[in-house]
């Protein structure tokens, strides 16, 4: 929204470029989509159109651009995962059939970067930004979240709206269980607490102006594609350095059994919640 077994010694492995590409591939095919509730719920709030120039940081490979786009925004994203960018493109800025760019409502604009990166893309202010990444499942992971949104916030026109998601509670999220794998294996436990977003948003110098929480299931046609799936968030990276991908795999699938339904296809009911402030 990532112990020590022993390590298998694979004859023929993928480059860390080919993984990267190949995760960035099953993220926007597979796992992107489980979150667009949590996109639309956000939009609609803040009702989103042709006035808004949207700022996304973690953008990804692009699908809640897309949507925002698709109500009248200028989207602008900004990730520093080069294939997801590149996977934005082909969403967002597909070549026509004659060479030029592919008809939009509003301006488009994808950076391979941080949101300093974006500081001319717009030729006026954002009033929106979004971080559609959600929090609270690694220990940490709101330590890179509150420098991005510093970067941004002087590229935000006064009083403009700030969102910041993250994860429900643990007992309102079936993934929890299955999340709880990469803990175990890189030792890392985590304990999310109610007020993650709230504090980041005021270290951050904004002022809170709201919360929500929105269902999000997280549904996969089969057991492999929700492996596949999973494993593209970013939330089992530290368990995959620390043991091994086959064995993350492995432990994921099992965890992954109790959702498993008699067509073969897996089904996991989250809540996901978001914050918005506000620019001074």
């Amino acid at each position: 929204m990532s112990s020590t077994l022993v390590r298998n010694h694979r004859s023929v492995t993928a480059t860390p470029t080919e993984e990267a590409v190949t995760r960035a591939r099953d993220w926007a095919e597979i796992q992107e989509r489980m979150l667009v509730p949590l996109y639309e719920a956000v939009y609609k709030r803040l009702d989103a159109g042709s006035a808004t120039r949207l700022l996304g940081i973690g953008c990804g490979s692009g699908l809640a651009l897309l949507i925002a786009a698709a109500r009248g925004a200028s989207v602008t994203g900004v990730d520093t995962h080069a294939e997801r960018i590149a996977l934005a493109r082909e969403r967002l800025q597909p070549e026509a059939a004659d060479g030029t760019a592919g008809a939009r409502r509003g301006s488009t604009h994808l950076v391979h970067g941080g949101p300093a990166d974006a500081s001319g893309a717009m030729a006026a202010p954002y009033n929106l930004l979004t971080a559609f990444d959600p929090m609270g499942c690694v220990t940490g992971d709101t330590d890179g979240l509150q420098p991005a949104v510093e970067d941004a916030v002087p590229l935000m026109e006064r009083g403009s709206a700030v969102v910041l998601t993250g994860w429900g509670p643990p007992e309102r999220c079936a993934t929890s269980a299955v999340l709880r794998v990469a803990t175990r294996l890189a030792d890392a436990v985590r304990h999310p607490r109610r007020d993650d977003l709230e504090e980041v948003a005021a270290r951050a110098g904004l002022k809170l102006d709201g919360s929500g929480r929105v269902a999000c299931p997280f549904g996969y046609a089969d057991l492999k594609s929700a492996v596949r799936g999973l494993l593209s968030t970013g939330l089992f990276d530290a368990a995959i350095r620390a043991t091994d991908r086959d064995q993350v795999k492995k432990e994921v699938a099992e965890a992954l059994h109790p959702h498993l339904r008699r067509d073969g296809t897996v089904w996991m009911p989250n809540v996901f919640r978001y914050v918005v402030a506000r620019t001074a």
